[in-house]
């Protein structure tokens, strides 16, 4: 009842014990778009931004770095990747996608002691939860990992008055902490509420998956490094990292059995209810939840929390990584609200401001683009209910065409999935209701096409495709059939809206011609692919470097059959879309065509800033860098450019900067056609040797092209003007930022560069800084005096790495390039040191076994050595000391192998081999041996290694 605290207010109590009574600095929530960390698709947990302080790759000079005990709120997203919590989320009470996690750190300040104290204290004196309903965990120890129980952990508990038939011993599933396969790890502690209480003891259900004994805060006590061979060390430092769910402490403060009765959510679910046509919440699940519609609820609720948290940290529903994964979330939400909830377009959007009230306060970014948010909801809502409308039709009308019991057909699945961004799973919940399958096989062997078609059409040799390049005969029957060339004019046909927004013209057009097998025809069936000739078109052929569009048909009054086009190509004047008729086509069809914008607007993109980086090659390498070719993707730009020597790190630099300024400027891009003749004359124009059509499009960049064609004007050559037939952007802004990240020559001469624009070019930048930092952390650790052999070699094994993830991320090239240089010379630092240090151990090690054996002809031993590298130095410098001794060390080690090296001296050759010594020595310790008549080494078992040196003097006496 009133009593209750809100959501809020136990946020803020949690923040303010930790500042207030125990010292520690509040910081603000990361953004759940991960920084710099390519393995993370979103923040997964508080500790995410802490990262580096754990790994010890945080510069020292960075603010990370003066951390001593901190405390926050962490917005954390769970969805795709290795914690995929989407498809649980609505089914049950306790599954998110967004929730947050409350935290308290130590970074070498205080462990185990004060911070179980911090936490009974927290949640017995101001949560005031009863003792008696509370269990904590610790971790029971594992021999096969030689560790013992966390004794010193079990008694601070008992010492703080926690009963001993509360506090419980689990084994490592349950209770031992790791980050991932190798780094930070160790032993933690998990404090557990019974929500039933009464007196009982609830011992025998904790972490038993019990609805009525749940886990609320997990300790960790970072102790450990795991190591690549998988054996742990101590910490050089400990850490303490603590995780407590918001949702799940506010359901046990509030008295509640699931999350969504409290006040995170019922605000939420009350917007919901008033915004459509359902019967109110009532938390049922599983049969009891008839028509799924409490399950709509919650998937609504939570997902709407999830696209507001994104959107704000700039992740947009998209294509590709996180980006695509919240377009599901967006989709999956849209779905349940439309289907279940019968609610109105825009419920979804209308949510936002409910979820800024309980958020906001928290995370006062919610509140600053509560508008932007509400748009791009309903953008892309808008967008997937259009494509839901009409794949339910083309479903029910495919349905009722098909004979009983077969599968529904493969090529109207993929033309939903590939035109209208249908995911599968949807595909397969609508036939399931409808009690059908799809044909699985042929489905999947129609992704297996397009993705061999994506990797790069036909190979060198190989026939091209023989429904989109046109033969001679082909083309030949086209004329003499007087069909005309294709208008393909309407690809130019956008303008930007109001708002800034691309706009693209709608296009009708009738099927003149269809192509199959080579063959012209006027008819094609259902299932088959072919190419259509259409009198005009809006869609871009594959030319000039750029990637054809792609899209889909519908006939006209028939909205419910869409033709995938899957690529587009010119051919002697006619464009050619590469189409999957999903039902009969004829020639007369009148037809329209929609592009796939967003795929159009990136590779417009692209090719303009490839224009720009044309431009600015030019005038940094100089007039005579030519270029050589070029290819725009949707996903990145290549270009090939001849070159006088080697484009330095510096020259990168100056490039990016060029093109960053023009992006600056935002210069309109104008763009017309002329006569060739008169393009030609020119000055500064840049064209590539191939043939352009008359009149050709020129493209200037700021400069009209009217200004560019008026005699002796040389504006074309303090701007980008180039003659190309490919789609650009209206202005330079649009391409936001530009990152080359990758410039290695082809042959000698010629360059190629990759770069990419927009967000990816951020996100690389991002990369590149966190990777910076990476180096500049072991720089500095390399310089402070290392004096232990392991040390040095993990710092060295660091660095290679480094090496190689430097070598292999999207990054800027200039700063991969100069990342290259520092650890290239970081490696040879280590490696110089490491000789050194183990030149010192070997003198050491000599000195005192020369002292024992004194002039004696042959030394056998056993000494402590950490690798045989340092044994065969120890050897090496007791035979050049004293070079008429032969010498024969063993040294076992920790793991039970027993490293073997020798010398014999010059002397004794050639009735005396090194290598026969050795063998026969190892041989005795069931291992091998190998090397010269002068120096061997080896290693064998622990086991026999008594027989090995008697064996040793037997067959030096022997041979002497």
């Amino acid at each position: 009842g009133a009593a209750c605290p809100s959501a809020g207010q136990i946020r803020a109590a949690f923040l303010r014990f930790f500042e207030e009574r125990h010292g520690h600095r509040r910081l603000p929530s990361a953004p759940v778009r991960p920084r710099g960390d390519p393995r993370l698709l979103f923040v997964n947990a508080g500790m995410n931004q802490f990262k580096p302080i754990f790994l010890g790759t945080v510069h020292p000079r960075s603010e990370l770095a003066q951390h001593r005990r901190v405390v926050n709120s962490q917005k954390c997203v769970r969805a795709g990747g290795k914690h995929n919590d989407l498809e649980d989320v609505g089914r049950d009470t306790y599954h998110h996608t967004f929730f947050e996690m409350l935290g308290n750190w130590s970074f070498g300040d205080y462990f185990k002691e004060e911070a179980c104290s911090m936490a009974w204290e927290l949640l017995t004196e101001v949560y005031e939860i009863p003792r008696d309903r509370l269990y904590v965990t610790y971790f029971g120890g594992d021999p096969s990992l030689g560790l013992s129980a966390d004794e010193e952990c079990r008694d601070v508990w008992l010492r703080l008055g926690v009963p001993a038939s509360h506090v419980l011993p689990f084994s490592l599933k349950d209770n031992f902490w790791e980050m991932g396969d190798t780094g930070p790890c160790g032993p933690c502690t998990e404090i557990h509420y019974d929500h039933v209480g009464g007196g009982r003891n609830a011992a025998a259900l904790v972490n038993q998956g019990s609805p009525d004994v749940v886990e609320i805060w997990n300790l960790v006590f970072m102790q450990y490094s795991r190591e690549p061979e998988g054996n742990l060390l101590p910490l050089p430092q400990h850490h303490v990292d603590t995780g407590m769910g918001l949702e799940r402490l506010v359901t046990v403060l509030q008295n509640k059995r699931s999350n969504y009765d409290t006040d995170l959510f019922t605000p939420i679910l009350d917007a919901i209810h008033k915004g459509c046509r359902a019967p109110r919440y009532q938390g049922l699940v599983g049969d009891a939840d008839i028509g799924r519609v409490n399950m709509a609820y919650r998937v609504v609720a939570d997902h709407v929390r999830t696209l507001c948290v994104c959107i704000t940290d700039g992740v947009y529903p998209g294509f590709s990584g996180a980006e695509l994964v919240l377009r599901r979330i967006l989709r999956r939400a849209v779905r349940f609200c439309s289907e279940v909830l019968q609610a109105p377009p825009g419920l979804l959007a209308s949510l936002v401001p409910t979820v800024v009230e309980v958020l906001g306060d928290a995370y006062p970014e919610l509140t600053r683009n509560a508008n932007q948010i509400k748009d791009i909801i309903n953008e892309n809502e808008a967008a997937f209910l259009s494509s839901l409308e009409r794949g339910r039709r083309i479903i029910e009308r495919t349905v009722q065409q098909m004979k009983p019991s077969t599968n529904f057909p493969a090529e109207v699945a993929w033309s939903l999935y590939g035109s209208l961004g249908f995911p599968l799973d949807l595909i397969d919940l609508m036939l399931e209701e409808k009690g059908i399958s799809l044909d699985s096989a042929a489905f999947n062997e129609l992704a297996l096409e397009d993705a061999k078609r994506k990797a790069g059409g036909p190979q060198a040799g190989q026939p091209g495709n023989t429904n989109t390049q046109l033969d001679v005969h082909a083309l030949a029957q086209l004329r003499s059939s007087s069909v005309p060339a294709t208008d393909d004019s309407p690809k130019y046909a956008y303008a930007l809206g109001q708002h800034g927004q691309y706009e693209f013209s709608p296009c009708q057009a009738t099927v003149l011609m269809l192509y199959r097998d080579q063959s012209l025809q006027k008819e094609v069936g259902a299932g088959q692919r072919c190419g259509v000739i259409l009198d005009r078109t809006n869609f871009y052929a594959e030319q000039g470097g750029q990637d054809s569009d792609q899209g889909y048909m519908i006939r006209l009054g028939q909205q419910d059959v869409l033709f995938p086009v899957e690529s587009v190509h010119l051919c002697g004047g006619y464009v050619i879309h590469e189409v999957t008729a999903v039902e009969t086509l004829r020639a007369g069809d009148q037809v329209q065509l929609f592009v796939d914008e967003a795929q159009r607007l990136a590779c417009m993109t692209n090719h303009t800033a490839t224009h720009m980086l044309n431009f600015a090659l030019r005038r940094v390498l100089g007039d005579s860098t030519e270029q050589r070719g070029s290819h725009v993707t949707a996903e990145r730009l290549r270009f090939d450019f001849d070159t006088k020597g080697n484009v330095t790190v510096e020259q990168l630099q100056q490039v990016e900067q060029v093109v960053q300024d023009l992006i600056k400027k935002n210069e309109v891009v104008h763009m017309a056609e002329v006569p060739l003749t008169l393009a030609r004359r020119v000055q500064g124009l840049r064209a590539v040797d191939e043939g352009y059509p008359d009149p050709v499009r020129i493209v200037s960049l700021g400069v009209p092209v009217e200004n560019v064609l008026t005699c002796d004007s040389e504006a074309a050559m303090q701007t980008s003007v180039e003659l190309c037939c490919g789609t650009h952007l209206l202005q330079t802004g649009s391409v936001e930022d530009l990152a080359i990240i990758s410039e290695r020559q082809l042959v000698k001469g010629i360059s190629r560069v990759i770069a990419v624009t927009g967000g990816q070019a951020k996100e690389a930048r991002e990369v590149g800084q966190c990777l910076a930092m990476e180096v500049d952390s072991v720089s500095l650790r390399m310089k402070q005096r290392i004096t232990s052999i392991p040390e040095m070699q993990n710092l060295s094994k660091e660095v290679g790495q480094l090496t190689k993830v430097v070598a292999s991320t999207a990054m800027p090239q200039w700063q991969r390039r100069e990342l290259q240089t520092i650890l290239k010379a970081l490696q040879r630092t280590a490696n110089t040191a490491i000789k050194k240090l183990e030149l010192q151990q070997a003198e050491k090690k000599a000195q005192i076994l020369l002292a024992k054996y004194c002039n004696q002809p042959v030394i056998i031993d056993t000494v402590p050595a950490d690798s045989l590298s340092i044994l065969m130095k120890v050897v090496n410098q007791l035979c050049d000391k004293s070079p008429g001794t032969s010498v024969l060390l063993l040294s076992p080690q920790a793991s039970g192998e027993v490293l073997c090296a020798c010398q014999v001296s010059k002397n004794c050759l050639p009735t005396f081999s090194a290598a026969d010594w050795a063998v026969a020595v190892c041989t005795q310790m069931e291992g091998k041996a190998g090397g010269s008549p002068i120096v061997a080494k080896g290693s064998g078992n622990a086991k026999g290694m008594q027989g090995a040196l008697t064996t040793a003097l037997e067959f030096a006496q022997s041979k002497l």
